[in-house]
């Protein structure tokens, strides 16, 4: 384990356990801190042309240094962007490197038989173990199950509605008579 990742560990205890299981886990929580840096970096970046600006330009609130100050300050943003740049490209590398380092061997993964056409539907819910009846996939599942749901409900405030029609024409047939 590197000193970086080690420190990383460290500094913040409340990382999730998932990320600390495994030297690619770790790889991978460290790329979430290279977004971080990238961030960082695009904030320098904008600051360091603001710098370069001439001071005659600046808006009243961007709080920019003047004279000598501006440069000293644009040399100190320009050197961590680069530094922030360098370790960024370091990262990116040895992670990338260490999760190709680490994948599965391809002779592991098994060839599907020959003719074998994989469905365009995507995944599909459980079935009940007859796998050749299964045609819809889980998009297509969740639609039909929502399209039954919608006939059921409208079926049952049609039968509520015409309940409601029959015990007023029940209860009131003679009132009905005498508006006409």
């Amino acid at each position: 384990m590197d000193a970086k990742t080690m420190e990383q560990e460290a500094n913040a205890p409340d990382i999730d356990p998932i990320w600390t299981t495994s030297r690619t886990a770790r790889q991978i929580y460290a790329l979430g801190d290279v977004e971080k840096d990238i961030t960082r970096l695009l904030s320098l970046g904008a600051s360091s042309i603001s710098l370069l600006t001439l001071p005659q330009t600046d808006a009243a609130g961007d709080d920019l240094p003047q004279g000598e100050e501006r440069s000293e300050q644009f040399v100190l943003e320009v050197s961590e962007y680069f530094e922030r740049l360098d370790a960024i490209q370091v990262s990116i590398r040895s992670t990338l490197a260490h999760i190709r380092h680490s994948r599965i061997a391809p002779s592991a993964i098994n060839a599907p038989p020959a003719g074998f056409v994989p469905p365009s539907l995507g995944v599909g819910l459980p079935s009940d173990g007859d796998s050749s009846s299964k045609t819809h996939g889980l998009q297509e599942e969740r639609i039909e199950r929502d399209a039954w749901k919608g006939i059921l409900e409208a079926l049952t405030r049609l039968k509520e509605t015409r309940d409601a029609q029959r015990n007023g024409e029940r209860s009131e047939p003679s009132g009905s008579d005498m508006q006409e």
